[in-house]
């Protein structure tokens, strides 16, 4: 049986039927040789990190599809912070920030201009500079820059991770006040913190607009860049690493913060790749690092983010495309991990994101397939949303992904099975030899 399984996560591959695809799913319509063969080698089916029609981010259906339970998730924030080097504290909150273009209306309510809007280096670093610091009520505020517009933010003092998002995420919406959570409404540290919040995005608005930089983008007709959006705020806490709950050591080959702060979160190791423009390369040199890593690691995630990308675009035939050139990448190098029998290979993606549609994510089910010695076969031999419906997995939710790939492995523990005190998954658990001294005396 195998030993070692590799997950390779296609981001964002499901979506929806679509009427210039003849009312098929980008997938349905690409032509995919490679992924069907591999549907016709083993078992498929459909996957759902959490509830059927949940739309997830990427950083929530990868904690569940890792097994870890909800409870446990920190947020967004913490885990951008963690894979970007950000310093903070076990109690500071943490959240996801990034520059904006606003308006302001006669009633002084501030109005998402452009949600996404460049700026030159050196504009960044001004604009950066202007708001980095804040103190109010005994909390303090900082600005981490992670790259280009993007920041992420950090609260110290008596905080709460329980606030509202600021950013609507739509051009041409309000920025939302920032409110405690209902049910965190009475809470001091809650209405403590989103009032500071409130305070700091006021301020900063102030402090933007009066940027010299901004000054000469206005001068030039180009929008000022002076709003500051935040969302998914949260707080580091305990934990259980992939290690001790289900007894295998990670490795995860991703590029971006988000995936390098969650391997750390989890106690798996992290391998950095950059994206480039070409997709079939990208993932082909991943599933190589993976191929050469499978005596060192129990699980290796290869991620790519390319589906998604494309379904951002808003256009059904790039996201074809895009498949189409990372089934070209698989075929140039998945078959030496699939004629080694000492590797179960797991192809899935971690959400849907329709490619058409004001939706971000959708939350329709994704295709998932399971190859590897002892894998049972289904009669299932195209790989998409629709034909591994069909299939012999049925439809896996959130954690139940990770115990599939455990049982394949030939660790799952036996329900009822106490060797270790801890409440691990996998089996043999970490347990004490039983030792024998000297003869008791009678």
């Amino acid at each position: 049986m195998p030993k070692t399984c590799v997950l390779v996560l296609l981001d964002g591959l499901g979506d929806r039927a679509h009427g210039m695809l003849n009312n098929r799913t980008p997938l349905q319509a690409a032509e995919t040789p490679y992924l069907d063969k591999l549907a016709a080698m083993g078992s498929t089916g459909l996957f759902h990190a959490a509830k059927l029609g949940q739309p997830l981010p990427s950083e929530n259906a990868h904690f569940a599809m890792f097994g870890s339970p909800r409870h446990e998730f920190p947020g967004r924030g913490p885990l951008e912070a963690l894979g970007a080097d950000v310093d903070f504290g076990e109690n500071d909150i943490a959240m996801l920030a990034h520059f904006t273009s606003v308006l302001l209306t006669l009633e002084n309510q501030m109005v998402l201009k452009y949600d996404r809007i460049c700026g030159t280096p050196e504009e960044i670093d001004a604009l950066h500079a202007a708001v980095d610091n804040y103190e109010k009520d005994g909390i303090t505020i900082r600005l981490h820059k992670t790259g280009g517009m993007f920041s992420v933010l950090t609260m110290s003092g008596d905080v709460s991770p329980y606030i509202t998002d600021s950013n609507p995420m739509v051009n041409g919406r309000f920025i939302s006040a920032i409110r405690p959570l209902e049910a965190y409404r009475d809470d001091p540290a809650a209405v403590r913190t989103a009032n500071v919040l409130a305070d700091y995005l006021r301020w900063a608005y102030h402090r933007l607009s009066a940027v010299k930089e901004n000054e000469l983008r206005v001068r030039q007709t180009l929008p000022p860049i002076n709003g500051l959006v935040t969302q998914r705020a949260g707080q580091l806490c305990p934990r259980v690493s992939m290690r001790n709950r289900y007894g295998l050591n990670g490795l995860s080959i991703a590029s971006g913060h988000m995936y390098r702060g969650l391997a750390r979160f989890l106690g798996m190791e992290f391998h950095m790749v950059r994206d480039s423009r070409d997709q079939e390369r990208d993932l082909a040199e991943r599933i190589d690092v993976a191929g050469a890593m499978i005596s060192k690691y129990d699980f290796i995630h290869v991620h790519t983010k390319a589906p998604d990308q494309a379904a951002h675009t808003k256009s059904p035939k790039a996201k074809v495309k895009t498949i189409e050139a990372l089934d070209r990448g698989l075929a140039a190098s998945l078959d030496p991990l699939l004629h080694n029998d000492d590797v179960l290979v797991v192809v899935t993606a971690d959400h849907s994101t329709p490619s058409a549609g004001p939706m971000v994510h959708s939350g329709e089910p994704v295709p998932v397939m399971f190859i590897g010695d002892g894998v049972r076969r289904d009669e299932v031999a195209r790989f998409d949303e629709i034909a591994t419906a069909g299939g012999a997995l049925s439809c896996l939710r959130g954690e139940e992904m990770m115990f599939m790939i455990l049982n394949y492995l030939d660790k799952a523990r036996l329900r009822g099975i106490h060797d270790s005190a801890a409440p691990q998954e996998f089996w043999p658990g970490d347990y004490d030899p039983l030792i024998v001294g000297e003869p008791e005396g009678e």
